[in-house]
């Protein structure tokens, strides 16, 4: 119930700011950009892109990115306020299907960022997550013995994109002949990425590489491994926040898979405004990855 009234709370603002507005189309995140330097970014690409257009640009997230219910119940309100059009990172792209049909039904056009929706027919604006998992699959591969033990710590499964990420870096660390002895969520959440590290080094305490799904995982690994006083596993993230960038520039992290986030934000919105204007978009706008490391993480602090 306290999600709910949360969620309800960012509608009340958000209700005000349409009922004045110019054309208002909405950017549904699946987390708060507070505390999260990846959804700060998409919510500085998203607005943005609208002063640049000219439109206002609303933006909510459910309080946490687990709570589906919540996301929900915001796209339901956005359709009720008559939206021009609703960029969507689906908490679970099976439960948000029926609300991006009714939107749809609304004659609102629906476009996904970053992560893949299931509804067919609508575009999805973001990373190529299964080559972006591999290319930090392929550092750890270049940088560990043929054999070492490595770990992959997962984001929330009912997310394409920890799908994609799991699958991918899987699939290179395995192909090098790397040991991949666990693997485990920590639904993006560094007190979780912790905490499992904790539990994954009690049960593999030979483990030289663990791959994190985003930084966030990956910073909470890192704390483990120093409180642990284990200097010798290579941590490598994905997403490239300024934190970890900044870990990468300390040596406390080996490496990171840059996405573009302000992009996703920005590409949605100018998306949304080519529908609205009767353009056809391309069924997928990759934004790209680049590989982290030393060489280049100042640009990304």
């Amino acid at each position: 119930m306290k999600h709910i009234l949360m969620a309800g709370v960012a509608l009340v603002a958000m209700s005000s700011m349409i009922g004045s507005a110019n054309a208002a189309y909405a950017l549904v995140m699946k987390g708060p950009g507070a505390g999260n330097p990846f959804w700060a970014a998409v919510e500085k690409g998203a607005k943005d892109k609208g002063a640049e257009l000219g439109v206002d640009v609303v933006v909510v997230a459910p309080p946490a990115e687990t709570d589906v219910q919540a996301q929900v119940s915001q796209v339901e309100d956005l359709i009720a306020q008559k939206v021009e059009g609703i960029a969507l990172a689906p908490t679970d792209p099976g439960a948000l299907a029926p609300v991006v049909d009714a939107a749809k039904a609304a004659g609102i056009p629906v476009v996904f960022v970053d992560t893949l929706g299931s509804n067919e027919g609508v575009t999805f604006i973001g990373t190529n997550n299964e080559v972006g998992a591999a290319l930090a699959a392929k550092y750890m591969c270049d940088n560990l013995p043929a054999g070492s033990e490595v770990a992959i710590l997962q984001g929330v499964m009912a997310h394409s994109t920890a799908q994609f990420r799991a699958n991918g870096s899987k699939q290179g660390l395995e192909a090098c002949g790397l040991k991949v002895v666990a693997e485990q969520t920590a639904e993006w959440d560094r007190a979780k990425g912790l905490s499992v590290t904790e539990n994954i080094l009690a049960g593999n305490p030979n483990i030289k590489g663990i791959f994190g799904s985003n930084d966030n995982m990956a910073l909470g690994a890192v704390e483990a491994l120093k409180a642990a006083a284990k200097k010798d596993v290579m941590v490598v993230g994905f997403d490239a926040n300024p934190d970890a960038a900044a870990a990468v520039l300390a040596g406390d992290m080996a490496a990171t898979v840059a996405q573009a986030p302000a992009n996703m934000g920005g590409f949605g919105i100018q998306a949304l405004v080519d529908l609205k204007g009767g353009k056809t978009i391309e069924p997928v706008i990759d934004t790209g990855t680049v590989l982290v490391t030393k060489d280049n993480a100042e640009q990304y602090k």
